[in-house]
């Protein structure tokens, strides 16, 4: 190699990248352009129907945590190279094993939980385990524990209770020490004094005049902020990250590289069903019951967060913080809609819209940036 080639490579190598090219080449680019996109149009057409005081802050950021929950598994999946298309069909079931034994059972509602995390934790496993071992598409064992599972959710309560949705969770939880981890709320005291000092709104006729309309923020919010958090710090600053990202670009050669590739991919899919289980813990908690229609297209909308957000669908790319945005872009827009007095049935247009722009921004900046074709 002569003098000046090794000085080209050398310079190369040390060459910075701008400020602009790495914000243009970050996977959370569609995600934020798709955020400031949906806030700017409900500001303009919802900000004074109720959307933006702090009870409709609260509808809408409930709702894109539902989302943002089980969007944390399936993105980490994802980046790791597979899909869990059972998701919707774990929360239903999760849920339904909750209510069967702590309503039916007549079980300690702490039991109930932690017996349902450890199952449903363990079909997680066996679907990865069943994917690495036959060398089926993720695809395929997952849509086929899809139907399972939804079969078992219709089959448990109609054998042990003759109905399809069984109620008095709420009931059987009062005074249990786990239960309120999932269904209560947390900043009482600061809401309380937010509303004496006229900065949030408060009631102010009835039993309740003088409490603040929103007197905490609900566990489902915390689960998800904790979960989003958790998942960048893994993906972005651990080993197992780094090994998390090479899963899913090219498998074989992380293995060569001594990356234990089963390893991750099983314990991938086993967080995804942990996600799926947080979130049908706080939905059970929520409404004090169990339904067997729980869940269903929850897969698809966890899918589509984490593609808006960046993710490539073939894996070894992309960004809880981008999935975190496109479950609040999932939220602000189902709720938006309602506000802005818009036919609730164009959601999924909106949805689509924006998932299709977010795709073609991506794929044209990072062509743009990377000169690919």
């Amino acid at each position: 190699m002569t003098g000046s080639t090794q000085a080209g490579v050398a310079d190369e190598r040390i060459k910075e990248t701008s400020f602009i090219r790495k914000a243009l080449i970050r996977p959370e680019l569609g995600g934020i352009v798709g955020t400031i996109a949906v806030f700017t149009f409900f500001l303009l057409t919802a900000s004074d129907s109720g959307m933006f005081n702090t009870q409709g802050i609260l509808n809408w950021s409930v709702v894109s945590a539902q989302f943002m929950i089980i969007a944390v598994g399936a993105c980490l999946l994802m980046i790791a190279g597979e899909f869990d298309l059972s998701v919707g069909s774990m929360i239903g079931f999760a849920g339904m094993l909750i209510a069967i034994f702590s309503v039916t059972l007549s079980w300690p509602v702490w039991i109930a939980i932690l017996l349902t995390f450890a199952i449903c934790i363990a079909i997680g496993a066996l679907n990865g385990f069943i994917v690495i071992r036959t060398g089926l598409p993720s695809f395929i064992v997952t849509l086929a524990f899809l139907f399972i599972l939804r079969g078992f959710t219709i089959f448990f309560p109609q054998t042990f209770e003759r109905k399809t949705i069984i109620g008095g969770i709420k009931e059987a939880a009062e005074g249990d020490w786990l239960a309120p981890v999932f269904g209560g709320k947390i900043g009482g005291p600061l809401f309380t004094w937010l509303g004496d000092m006229g900065i949030i709104d408060v009631f102010e006729r009835g039993t309740r005049a003088g409490e603040p309309v929103v007197d905490g923020i609900p566990m489902l919010i915390v689960w998800a902020l904790g979960l989003v958090i958790f998942g960048h710090v893994l993906l972005t600053r651990t080993r197992f990250g780094n090994w998390i990202f090479a899963a899913g670009g090219d498998a074989e050669a992380a293995r060569n590289s001594g990356v234990p590739v089963t390893k991750v991919k099983i314990q991938m899919f086993m967080f995804t069903a942990f996600c799926a289980t947080v979130f049908a813990t706080c939905q059970v908690m929520e409404f004090g019951s169990a339904g067997a229609d729980r869940g269903l297209l929850k897969e698809f909308e966890a899918i589509i967060a984490v593609v808006i957000g960046g993710a490539l669908l073939t894996g070894g790319y992309g960004s809880v913080i981008g999935a975190a945005l496109g479950a609040l872009i999932f939220g602000v827009v189902q709720q938006g809609l309602f506000f802005a007095g818009v036919e609730s049935s164009l959601f999924r247009v909106f949805l689509g819209a924006i998932l299709l722009g977010a795709v073609i921004l991506n794929t044209y900046i990072r062509r743009l940036i990377t000169g690919e074709r």
